[in-house]
């Protein structure tokens, strides 16, 4: 009767190498500037394991990566790099992008992935939204100047303001 063995961990290295270039690129078709973005936080996030963990991207399991790091690695976006919380919420999406990409390939890591990803986004007061007072909005759609473009311009607000406002003339 053979034995029954437990499969290897996928090498952290090929799962980081498999998402940038497979994932984002070829199967989500993501813009180059998200990819960059993911990019950006993937290299933030390997450069604060290399300090805390003292482990190279290439010694990095992913059994390694438990909330509690990544809760240190957030802690260290706001309080180190004086990163704001919208800032340090898309570094977290890239990071759960990725682990739930590795979690599809290396369901040995299961588990922790699965606990990395109870990470929650942290809440932040969104602005209010300013409205133009009566004087601006009457100094918008003013007087349209003497040269054509001028009068285009004028012209294109006005139309814009009716269509955002879902304006319709009144019968008289």
């Amino acid at each position: 009767m053979s034995e029954v063995t437990a499969p290897l961990p996928v090498p952290f290295a090929s799962l980081v190498q498999q998402f940038f270039t497979e994932y984002l690129v070829k199967q989500r078709a993501l813009s180059p500037q998200t990819i960059a973005s993911y990019r950006d936080a993937m290299l933030l996030f390997l450069n604060f394991v290399h300090q805390r963990l003292e482990k190279t991207p290439t010694s990095i399991n992913l059994s390694d990566i438990e909330p509690d790091l990544i809760l240190e690695f957030l802690d260290y976006l706001e309080q180190q790099r004086h990163n704001l919380v919208r800032s340090r919420n898309l570094r977290l999406t890239a990071l759960r992008a990725f682990l739930k990409f590795a979690e599809r390939r290396d369901v040995s890591s299961f588990y922790t992935i699965e606990r990395a990803l109870g990470v929650p986004m942290k809440r932040f007061e969104r602005p209010m939204l300013g409205y133009l007072s009566r004087e601006e909005m009457l100094a918008v759609i003013g007087e349209p100047g003497e040269t054509w473009t001028s009068q285009r311009d004028h012209l294109g607000c006005g139309l814009n303001i009716m269509f955002q406002t879902a304006w319709y003339p009144t019968p008289t």
